[in-house]
């Protein structure tokens, strides 16, 4: 069995719902999931999952969360070398810039990155069964 993390951040509550939907379809393929806060999850704690799965809204000019997702992110991506991850948010302007800048900085960091779902303001319907297919593919 996997050990799934699905680490986000959230403020209007989109991406936890992305979150929830995430972990719902690794738990589904069989995988021990733990879902934390950004604020939680240390680079320390990287090492205890077979894969991991971020989530963040972009913000500003398309950008990760700066107060306690972006620190977390930073502290983290030197254990990231070889680990699969998973990349999803929500947005409410722009084209999604974040979550390809986002993906760069993975890949640089030796990620391998499974897969990215981004939604458009509350996910609807089909954003969440990507969501589930994208945790469903790190279990």
């Amino acid at each position: 069995m996997s050990r799934i993390a699905v680490v986000f951040w959230s403020g209007t509550g989109n991406t936890e719902a992305m979150a929830g939907a995430v972990a719902d379809g690794a738990a589904a393929k069989g995988a021990e999931v733990e879902t934390i806060q950004a604020a939680d999850f240390t680079a320390s704690d990287a090492a205890s999952f077979d894969a991991i799965a971020f989530g963040c809204p972009a913000m500003g000019a398309e950008e990760l969360e700066e107060g306690e997702f972006q620190p977390m992110w930073e502290d983290v991506k030197p254990e990231l070398d070889g680990k699969r991850i998973a990349l999803f948010g929500s947005y409410d302007w722009g084209t999604g810039e974040w979550m390809e800048t986002w993906h760069e900085d993975a890949d640089e960091a030796g990620a391998a990155v499974a897969g990215t779902v981004i939604a458009n303001n509350e996910p609807d319907d089909d954003a969440l069964e990507s969501c589930r297919e994208l945790g469903g593919s790190l279990a």
